[in-house]
């Protein structure tokens, strides 16, 4: 059974408070705020859902927030950058845009591409690269019009302990192509429009350590459940460790750390972020899952309060 992923669905990080990190990734950046809930597995904590207007796969960055919690180090073993897609001419607005709100960046080139390289307020790695694919963003929001909005991920770099066993699980188990290397780097490629392009890093260095401005998994796209379940036989037939089946309640995931200490999820795209609210109004209030609906006094008193705010 050969299988290939279409590309990321969605990367999770830590963070610190929530209103910085919301008012960096609404107020600035331009995403939507798509989904209001909790950790399922933490309760006391926010779990915050920013996308594209639709918040489709491929598009999805969230957020544990954790004000006052440890820092954690960028290294082996994690996602060291993740890379926005935007329309071809908008990275001039991004620099002008990250200028006015001074935050520091730096132009890269990789693989005949220029890169836009900064952090957001946590010390997360972001880069944006001007591409053709991908539908435009139709969400406006300040001064961030579609014509030059986030059209979702260009991909991510990986930096591995294990950057060749890595390399292999993901063109083994997850179906990518490897389509070239420059210095340190191996580019891969899914079959999807956006979220598509991997760079693994081939050379090592510090060990990554968890905490605030770190990604904690990267999720990759199961079409559907029937999909999904597949996905997880295919995934221990090449020998990984994979969880049951997880009800996230707008997908559902399996998780299992690759060879490279990377924790990959694989994600359906179905539900989605909709079927509990409107489309119109993702992201306005507090979505909690039947089982902690009972505790909403409680967690609504807990959780510090955030607003989407414009900045401009």
């Amino acid at each position: 059974m050969e299988k290939q992923t279409t590309g990321i669905h969605h990367i999770t990080a830590i963070v610190g408070h929530p209103q910085e990190n919301v008012d960096f990734y609404a107020g600035v950046l331009g995403l939507r705020l798509v989904k209001q809930t909790i950790n399922f597995d933490d309760p006391g904590t926010y779990h915050l859902y920013f996308g594209n207007e639709g918040g489709r796969p491929g598009s999805i960055i969230t957020f544990f927030p954790w004000p006052n919690a440890y820092r954690g180090r960028i290294g082996d073993g994690q996602v060291g950058v993740t890379t926005y897609v935007v329309p071809p001419g908008a990275l001039k607005f991004w620099q002008n845009r990250l200028t006015q709100f001074e935050i520091s960046y730096q132009m890269a080139k990789r693989f005949d591409e220029t890169y836009l390289q900064f952090d957001d307020p946590h010390g997360l790695h972001l880069e944006i690269i001007e591409r053709e694919q991908g539908d435009i963003n139709s969400w406006t929001f300040g001064e961030v019009t579609k014509e030059v909005a986030i059209k979702g991920f260009g991909g991510a770099v990986l930096y591995s302990v294990r950057p060749d066993e890595t390399a292999a699980t993901l063109v083994d188990v997850m179906g990518l192509e490897v389509v070239g290397t420059e210095g340190d780097y191996t580019r891969f490629k899914a079959t999807g429009d956006i979220g598509n392009i991997i760079d693994v890093k081939m050379t090592t260095g510090i060990k990554g350590t968890m905490g605030v401005g770190t990604v904690h998994h990267i999720a990759w796209r199961a079409k559907d459940n029937t999909d999904h379940l597949e996905w997880q036989e295919h995934a221990m037939h090449h020998g990984q460790y994979v969880t049951d089946v997880k009800d996230r309640n707008y997908f559902n995931a399996i998780y299992f750390r690759e060879s490279g200490e990377i924790l990959f999820e694989i994600a359906t795209d179905p539900p989605g972020f909709a079927h509990d609210e409107s489309y119109e109004t993702m992201g306005n209030q507090l979505m909690l899952p039947s089982q902690y609906e009972h505790l909403r006094n409680q967690l609504e008193m807990s959780l510090i309060p955030i607003e989407v705010r414009s900045l401009d």
